[in-house]
């Protein structure tokens, strides 16, 4: 998958990738590249990004498994909703 994220929260947000990690990598996932993005000169939405990201996951059921699993909701919710106000999923699986 590649995302985009407006994350306005740094310090938060690097707590949720340090939490959320072991957990992806337990399941087979994990990230292949990071980019902080200082400007953005074409997009499809409207939505602000200045983060760019890929994570790879061996299936889709891996990700699905991944995404809907209890301790990464937690997670999810104690930071990554503290830190970013826009996720903009810009390539993912598809069947």
């Amino acid at each position: 998958m590649v995302v985009g994220l407006n994350v306005l929260d740094e310090e938060v947000y690097q707590s949720y990738r340090d939490e959320m990690t072991p957990l992806l990598e337990n399941l087979g996932g994990g990230f292949g590249y990071d980019f902080k993005v200082s400007a953005v000169l074409k997009s499809k939405t409207r939505e602000p990004i200045n983060r760019v990201f890929t994570i790879f996951f061996s299936s889709e059921d891996s990700m699905h498994s991944f995404f809907s699993n209890e301790k990464y909701l937690q997670i999810r919710k104690k930071h990554f909703e503290k830190a970013v106000t826009d996720t903009t999923v810009i390539a993912t699986y598809e069947r």
